[in-house]
């Protein structure tokens, strides 16, 4: 029987982080009795970073017309892809600020371009930027989904969810889209058959319910479509943020690993549970792997987004192989889908 909300917010109140640790490590052994942890090597290409929503948490945007503001070339995308190849890199995860003037036929001709050139794995566009693409070019979201799938689009990534709850979202990014329309995305991606990640950004002054609310809308939406490949929980940066001028405290290592517990225990019905470094750094991704986390993510040869907002933890792939190895798995390299039988 699946964890009730109440007994989620209980287990979060309590004291006994190594009893919820060791539930969800249970659950982590029911889905992934081989042993085996897995990451990917791939690069986070931000496409640019001209962004109309103006998110209080965000330090990467810039206004349109910004004179720091960029839209990257193809050739420039293409020299970064081409080297992620040559790092052993299976995939690109491109996402970018919502420009106000980049029509569908723009995206259509980049993944056309880049598929026509590379053989590569294209988990690309947010939510709110395939929102943005449908709006700024009068079509539905389902016709931008499936014209963008059709020139290489292969996999959505879980980005603009933060917290998936109308209060908290009207708090810290109230241009940004909402929790129906965040879902609706990924509804329709699955009912297309493109699969995708849902992602939790949490830290950000919200309360224990707020988050419940979140997970309620994951696994209800996974329990609905079965189109998820992962959920992947993380603490909100605050060092370069204006949001962080009211956010006061980052989230703890303890309060870390208990959010991510709680996401395996909770979210029963997705198989894959990221620990992530990015934010907590190594050592705490490290204890993740005994807290419910099967997988630690990306050796991220570029990252923007929250290097912007004042973290600058780094990894390489046989770090991560090691991290893995000294908490006692089998590290394994996967793809974008997380399969890992064709890979060391």
């Amino acid at each position: 029987m699946m964890m009730t909300r109440e007994q989620a917010i209980d287990a979060f109140n309590s004291t006994d982080l190594i009893g919820l640790g060791m539930e969800a490590d249970r659950i982590r052994r029911k889905h992934h009795p081989e042993n085996v942890v897995s990451y990917i090597i791939d690069r986070n290409i931000n496409y640019t970073n001209f962004c109309t929503e103006y998110c209080s948490f965000c330090a990467f945007y810039r206004a349109p017309g910004h004179k720091e503001g960029y839209i990257l070339s193809k050739e420039t995308i293409f020299a970064k892809i081409q080297e992620t190849i040559d790092m052993g890199g299976t995939g690109i995860l491109m996402q970018g600020g919502l420009h106000p003037d980049l029509k569908i036929d723009w995206y259509e001709d980049l993944l056309s371009s880049i598929k026509a050139k590379f053989n590569i794995w294209c988990h690309c566009f947010s939510s709110p930027e395939i929102l943005n693409i449908a709006d700024v070019s009068g079509i539905t979201i389902e016709e931008t989904l499936r014209r963008l799938q059709g020139a290489g689009l292969d996999s959505l990534p879980g980005g603009g969810a933060e917290i998936l709850d109308k209060d908290v979202r009207h708090r810290i990014a109230r241009l940004k889209c909402g929790v129906d329309e965040w879902l609706e995305v990924h509804r329709i991606a699955h009912k297309i058959g493109m699969r995708s990640t849902a992602t939790m950004m949490f830290g950000t002054g919200e309360t224990i319910e707020q988050r419940m609310n979140h997970f309620d809308a994951i696994r209800n939406l996974q329990e609905e479509t079965g189109g998820f490949t992962a959920f992947i929980p993380w603490f909100f940066q605050r060092e370069l943020t204006s949001l962080g001028r009211f956010v006061k405290e980052e989230a703890t290592a303890v309060e870390y690993l208990k959010m991510l517990a709680l996401s395996r225990v909770y979210l029963e019905n997705i198989v894959n549970i990221q620990t992530s470094w990015v934010t907590p750094g190594l050592k705490t991704c490290q204890i993740g792997l005994r807290f419910g986390g099967n997988d630690v993510g990306s050796i991220m040869l570029e990252e923007n987004v929250v290097s912007a907002a004042g973290t600058h933890h780094s990894a390489t792939e046989e770090e991560l192989r090691r991290l893995i190895r000294d908490a006692g798995f089998v590290p394994k390299q996967r793809d974008t889908l997380y399969r890992t039988y064709f890979l060391n």
